[in-house]
């Protein structure tokens, strides 16, 4: 993320709703096309308990085995971002397939 650039917990096309996968889970309020890099799902931080922050994006995004999201991995930064794989229409649950347990191994920093 550039120094200009302003965070947002979640872009406007975005809200936190009741999930029928679990709990709360992160909803389009309008269409979003394929490869929209939706915001930071994870920051890194080595003081922190396993040494990621999740943000309200990456708490509330639930898992889906053919999920519509994916993981941006990006070596060279202390920031996880999430990325859509096809178009999501309006109203649509946004997923990510992840594991927690153990925690995140896929998040370690290299």
């Amino acid at each position: 993320m550039s120094e200009n650039e302003e965070y947002k917990p979640l872009p406007e096309y975005l809200s936190i709703g009741p999930s029928d996968i679990h709990g709360a889970g992160i909803f389009t309020t309008e269409d979003i096309p394929k490869g929209i890099d939706i915001g930071i799902s994870h920051i890194y931080d080595p003081n922190f308990q396993h040494d990621w922050i999740r943000t309200p994006l990456g708490g509330f995004i639930n898992h889906s085995e053919t999920p519509n999201c994916e993981l941006i991995d990006d070596e060279d930064s202390d920031y996880k971002r999430i990325r859509t794989t096809c178009k999501i229409v309006q109203n649509k649950e946004l997923t990510l397939k992840y594991s927690l347990y153990p925690i995140c191994n896929y998040l370690k920093k290299k």
